[in-house]
C-alpha cells in the first residue's frame, strides 16, 4: 500500500516548496542554489549554507558562499554574511569553531575557512593550490583525527572521467588553519572499463568509519543505468587509497548522485538521504535508507517526491542527527511564480526539512512511503505513524 505525497495529493500542486524556503533564487536570475550545508553550534543556532552556480554567478573566478541563521530550529532563518572566495563547501564544527571547508571557485585552490562569531566574520587558509572539486560532505573524527574526502581534477578528460578520489585528514589537536596539519593521500583516478565500460566517474565520496574501524570513501558512481556507490579503501595513516573493481562497486539507491552519510550511534546504524531512481538526473524522489554494515542498504521511506522530474528536484541534501530527529537541508527545484526552477539540476530554492523521531522507520518493511507535512519545518511524527498504518493495511489517502 502507497501513501501519494501531500506535494500533489488529491492533483493539487503547491505555488510553494515543502519546508521552510531559506533562499529563493529564480530562474530568471541566472543564479542558481547549490551545494546545501547545515551545521548546528553548541549554543543550539542552526547555521545553513549554499552557494550561487549558473550563467551570471562568479562560480568560474571567484564563488559565494551564502550563510544563514536559525534560532528557532529551524521555522525561521535570517541571511548572516556572504563569504566570498568559497565553493562547494562543507560545514562542520570544531572545538566551538564553524569552519567551511571547499575549493574557491569551480575547480580552485582548496580553501579552509573558520569562524568564531557565530559565521559572521571568516578567516582564510589555502589548504593546497591546484584544481578541486568536492561537495558538501561528512567531516568526520576518528582515531585522533579527522577525516575528509576530496576530489581534484588532474584525471584524462573532461567531467567525471577527470576526478580523482583521494583523502586528507588532520589530528585533532592541531592548527587545521596551518596547511602542515593536513595529510592528503594519492589521487586515484577511475578505469573507463569498469562497470562493463559505463562507469563515468566517481565523485563526492564520503568519509566513512566501517564496524571493524576502518575510514572508507564512499563516492557517488557516474552511469546512466545502475545504482551504485564506490567503496574506496583508506590506509590507517590516511596516506593510501586502493580499489578493488571486482568488489568495490556496491547496490546504492540513489548512488549516481550526491549522498551524505553518517553512522547514529543510538541505533548503530549507518544513515543517508537518497534520490532513488536510475540515472543522474532523476532527483525527485527522496528516500530514508540505512545500512547496519554501510554496504547493504535498505529504502525505509520517501520523503520528499514530484510526479515531474524534469523540472522538479530534491537534490544535495545535508543532514544531521538531532536527537530524535533529523535536520536537513536541500537544494529544491520546484514551481515559484517566475515560471519555476530552469530545470531540475538548477535550483531555485534552498529548503529546510525536519524527519522526527527517523529510527521509528527502521521497523517499516523497505519501500512503505511516507507523507510530508507541509508545515514549516515540521516532517511531523504523523509520517512515521501513517508509513507504519499502511504497512498493517491501515487507512489510504
Amino acid at each position: 500500500m502507497r501513501f501519494v505525497l501531500a506535494l500533489y495529493c488529491a492533483g493539487i500542486l503547491f505555488a510553494q516548496p515543502p519546508g521552510v524556503v531559506i533562499e529563493h533564487s529564480p530562474q530568471t536570475s541566472g543564479q542558481y542554489i547549490g551545494s546545501p550545508g547545515i551545521a548546528i553550534l553548541a549554543d543550539g543556532v542552526y547555521l545553513a549554507k549554499m552557494d550561487f552556480f549558473g550563467p551570471k554567478s562568479t562560480e568560474n573566478t571567484r564563488a559565494v558562499t551564502r550563510v544563514f541563521r536559525s534560532r528557532d530550529k529551524g521555522r525561521s532563518w535570517e541571511r548572516v554574511t556572504d563569504v566570498d572566495g568559497m565553493y562547494w563547501a562543507s560545514i562542520f564544527v570544531h572545538k566551538r569553531a564553524v569552519y567551511l571547508l571547499g575549493p574557491e571557485k569551480q575547480y580552485g585552490d582548496l580553501i579552509l575557512m573558520r569562524s568564531t562569531d557565530g559565521g559572521r566574520s571568516w578567516s582564510r587558509s589555502v589548504l593546497a593550490e591546484g584544481e578541486y572539486h568536492t561537495a558538501p560532505v561528512p567531516v568526520v573524527t576518528h582515531r585522533g583525527r579527522l577525516w575528509r574526502a576530496v576530489e581534484d581534477t588532474n584525471g584524462p578528460g573532461g567531467w567525471g572521467s577527470h576526478f580523482r578520489a583521494l583523502m586528507i585528514s588532520a589530528p585533532l589537536n592541531s592548527d587545521l588553519m596551518k596547511p602542515r596539519s593536513w595529510t592528503f593521500s594519492n589521487a586515484l583516478g577511475r578505469d573507463p572499463k569498469w562497470l562493463d565500460g559505463g562507469f563515468g566517474g566517481w565523485l563526492e565520496g564520503n568519509a566513512v568509519v566501517t564496524p571493524d574501524g576502518r575510514v572508507v570513501n564512499i563516492l557517488r558512481a557516474d552511469h546512466k543505468t545502475l545504482e551504485k556507490a564506490a567503496w574506496v579503501e583508506v590506509s590507517a595513516d590516511g596516506k593510501t587509497v586502493t580499489f578493488d573493481a571486482a568488489t568495490g562497486f556496491i547496490d546504492f539507491p540513489g548512488g549516481s548522485k550526491k549522498f551524505t552519510i553518517r553512522f547514529d550511534k543510538k541505533s548503530r546504524r549507518y544513515w543517508t538521504l537518497s534520490n532513488q531512481g536510475a540515472g543522474p538526473s532523476t532527483r525527485n524522489k527522496l528516500v530514508l535508507m540505512s545500512s547496519v554494515d554501510s554496504k547493504h542498504w535498505t529504502v525505509h521511506a520517501t520523503l520528499l517526491e514530484h510526479p515531474d522530474r524534469a523540472r522538479h528536484g530534491f537534490q544535495y541534501v545535508d543532514w544531521l542527527v538531532e536527537g530524535k530527529d533529523i535536520v536537513f537541508v536541500s537544494r529544491t527545484a520546484f514551481d515559484d511564480d517566475a515560471g519555476g526552477a530552469h530545470n531540475a539540476h538548477d535550483a531555485n530554492f534552498l529548503t529546510f526539512h525536519r524527519v522526527t523521531k527517523f529510527r521509528a522507520f527502521i521497523s517499516s518493511a523497505a519501500g512503505v512511503e511516507a507523507v510530508e507535512a507541509r508545515v514549516g519545518a515540521e516532517v511531523v511524527e504523523e509520517a512515521a505513524v501513517e508509513a507504519r498504518a499502511a504497512h498493517r493495511g491501515g487507512p489510504e489517502r
